[in-house]
């Protein structure tokens, strides 16, 4: 991980436009908060993304918005936009190689429908699960700091609230794991990271792990598609109760 920069007011902003009340706004069928195009709550993050428009003007360059319904039992949970994936695409995981391994592991599992072309507009629909990020804005050599998952750890707080099906939420990796706790309000100390742990976190939900389904870790073995399908079997099956 990179070094944490100065603390400003601005994450402190994106925080005070979370809505209160999520779970009876969910039931009417209201969207959670979401950051909007030219969000400025991380300094370093806008100044990467201004950076990414004037180098690629086609691209969505902006937040990426999370992917599939929100009355759903499940959430997947990954940790940022990649810059020549979803930076690009404006769809979480689509257009690089974490997402041909998730989006191939969700089809074999029926949590998805149609044929995944690693394009926003490939008609590939999620069944049963819903995608995000825990930071929604591209970092820089895909390294959050520690400030920015802060500073954008509400959105997903608000995203969890207003799902009220909510049953399991899958992390892919330690740093989404860390901001599903902290969007809940527990200890991270309390819940060790682990692949294919499970971990009760109230209101009938448990929070399951994976490592990352990152080209890195496929490739060093840290994580085989068997591995990664194991865990996305437990969270699926845990949602379906």
């Amino acid at each position: 991980m990179s070094g944490h920069p100065a603390r400003s007011s601005l994450p402190s902003l994106a925080h005070q436009a979370m809505p209160t009340g999520n779970r009876s706004a969910a039931a009417q069928g209201t969207a959670p908060a979401a950051p909007g195009r030219d969000c400025p709550a991380c300094p370093r993050l806008a100044d990467f993304r201004a950076g990414s428009r004037r180098a690629e003007p086609a691209w969505h360059n902006a937040p990426v918005p999370s992917f599939g319904a929100l009355d759903v039992p499940l959430l997947i949970v990954g940790l940022a936009p990649g810059l020549r994936g979803a930076n690009r695409t404006g769809r979480p995981f689509t257009g690089d190689y974490a997402g041909d391994l998730l989006y191939a592991t969700l089809a074999a599992l029926g949590l998805a429908d149609g044929t995944y072309g690693a394009r926003a507009d490939d008609g590939f629909a999620l069944r049963g699960c819903r995608v995000t990020n825990a930071v929604r804005c591209v970092p820089p050599e895909n390294k959050p700091t520690g400030d920015e998952i802060r500073a954008c750890n509400g959105f997903l707080a608000a995203e969890l609230a207003a799902m009220p099906r909510l049953r399991a939420v899958l992390a892919l990796g330690s740093v989404a794991h860390g901001a599903v706790l902290a969007a809940l309000g527990l200890t991270k100390s309390r819940f060790k990271f682990a692949h294919g742990a499970r971990h009760a976190i109230g209101g009938g939900r448990t929070l399951v792990d994976s490592y990352h389904c990152s080209r890195y870790n496929t490739s060093t073995k840290v994580l085989t598609p068997a591995m990664f399908g194991d865990a996305v079997r437990i969270a699926r099956d845990l949602a379906r109760g």
